[in-house]
């Protein structure tokens, strides 16, 4: 028993003392970073479909988030600088398909994807190439608001590149014919859909250009389809076509498919409008506007003009009376008026007096012609006569007084008046040197040579010795 136990630790100890084999051992940093090397190395630019979860934006600007499926999911990473990628596409439960790098993330040990592209699950290589061309175009400034030519206010002419058989044509023209029917349009047709369509339309541009510099005369191009699938418009999404609308002299509209669609020629144009009508209501916007306000103008004018005048005819008013009111004349014309005015008044009452009666008469004799009563017309007749007689009496006698009351006024001045006083024997002494009135014997002296004016004449003496009043 004893030796089959020390059999055993004989075997354990000859176990124990065999020489040990050389160990690498390595740091965790080291060991994480030999792992990321081979997985970079091995995998380089993968694509993953997905469903988006836990998404996070941070302050930083970096998008962090989860790619899953139904059995796994892998840690994703949207760096801030990273440019030409959809993030709009990025949302809690949207499919998408991923492009980037294996990556791993040293201070955690941790594999994650480090994205460089995405699109919606579904579109697929089109929506690719479309970003890529528009990351691109992009990064050579051909999207640049810089280099955006403004569009004609008032375009005289204008080049349609578009199907000569499609309704984005049909559209502008009724548009155009509706809002200013005096807009030329020049169209230049080619396909819209299918292989070689960009081509097409790309040399349509050219054409254009080439045919407006020749004497064409054009103001600006419009390029146009309506709306469709993705595959519909791509003709539009090529670069052969943004190349050309790049290289055109003339300023080109894009007007492509409906409101939410959105081609790489509207991104090069000069300006994208929603829709073809709404492209053609942009071309003749400032016809429209112009029309406008000259009709409004026109309907203003005239209260302007009459508004104007009326303020001026207003302020001559104003000048006219307020000359009026301090004119020297002012008193004495108001004088005269209030004599005209009694006289007027006078006037006015006999005649208003005899209007009536007239009209009396007139209607008594309408009352009587339709009855025809003979003798009572006689009697009427003399009965009007008798108060005409009478009413001329009166006012004549009127008349005579306000004449007598004036004769009275004016023998009243009369005897009020120098000469009057005169002519009852009186005289006036004055010194014929100086003029003066003599009020006073005490005034004058001895030898004075005075003037005396009688009613008729004048009399010179020579005061002898003056005899004061007793």
């Amino acid at each position: 028993m004893a030796r089959k136990i020390t059999s055993q630790w004989d075997f354990a100890g000859d176990l124990f003392s065999a020489p040990k084999p050389a160990r690498d051992v390595v740091s965790v940093a080291d060991f994480t970073r030999r792992i990321r090397d081979v997985l970079e190395g091995q995998f380089g630019t993968v694509w993953i479909r997905g469903e988006v979860s836990n998404y996070r934006l941070q302050t930083s600007g970096h998008a962090y988030f989860v790619l899953k499926d139904a059995s796994s999911s892998v840690s994703c990473v949207l760096f801030r600088g990273q440019t030409g990628v959809s993030r709009a596409l990025l949302r809690d439960g949207a499919s998408v398909i991923l492009g980037g790098a294996v990556t791993v993330y040293e201070p955690r040990g941790q594999y994650q994807l480090r994205v460089t592209h995405v699109e919606a699950e579904g579109i697929g290589a089109l929506q690719a190439a479309f970003e890529e061309l528009k990351r691109r175009l992009s990064s050579e400034g051909l999207f640049d608001a810089a280099r955006k030519r403004p569009i004609p206010a008032y375009p005289r002419a204008v080049g349609i590149v578009t199907s000569a058989t499609g309704a984005a044509l049909r559209d502008v023209l009724h548009v155009i014919g509706r809002r200013f029917a005096g807009l030329r349009v020049v169209l230049a047709p080619a396909r819209v859909q299918g292989q070689g369509a960009a081509r097409e339309i790309a040399e349509g541009v050219r054409w254009l250009n080439e045919w407006s510099e020749a004497g064409g005369g054009l103001d600006v191009i419009l390029v146009t389809r309506g709306g469709g699938s993705l595959e519909d418009l791509w003709a539009f999404n090529e670069e052969v076509l943004a190349r050309a609308l790049a290289a055109s002299h003339l300023p080109v509209v894009s007007a492509v498919g409906h409101e939410i669609d959105f081609t790489i020629s509207d991104f090069v144009a000069d300006l994208r409008a929603a829709t073809p009508s709404a492209a053609a209501e942009i071309l003749t916007a400032g016809y429209v506007a112009s029309r406008e306000r000259i009709e409004s103008l026109q309907s203003r004018l005239p209260r302007l003009l009459y508004g104007a005048l009326a303020d001026r005819l207003g302020q001559a008013d104003e000048l006219q009376r307020r000359l009026a009111r301090v004119h020297p004349r002012r008193r004495l014309e108001d004088h005269g008026q209030r004599l005209d005015e009694l006289v007027d008044a006078l006037r006015t009452g006999v005649s208003r007096a005899l209007r009536e009666r007239r009209r009396s008469g007139s209607v008594l004799g309408q009352r009587l012609l339709a009855a025809r009563p003979s003798a009572r017309l006689i009697r009427e007749v003399r009965r009007q006569q008798e108060l005409r007689r009478r009413l001329l009496g009166g006012a004549k006698l009127g008349l005579n007084a306000w004449r007598e009351r004036l004769a009275r006024v004016q023998d009243r001045l009369r005897l009020l008046s120098p000469e009057a006083v005169l002519e009852r024997g009186y005289s006036i002494t004055l010194d014929a040197a100086t003029g003066a009135v003599v009020r006073d014997a005490a005034e004058i002296r001895p030898g004075q040579k005075l003037t005396s004016r009688l009613a008729k004449g004048r009399v010179s003496s020579v005061v002898v010795e003056p005899t004061e009043k007793e």
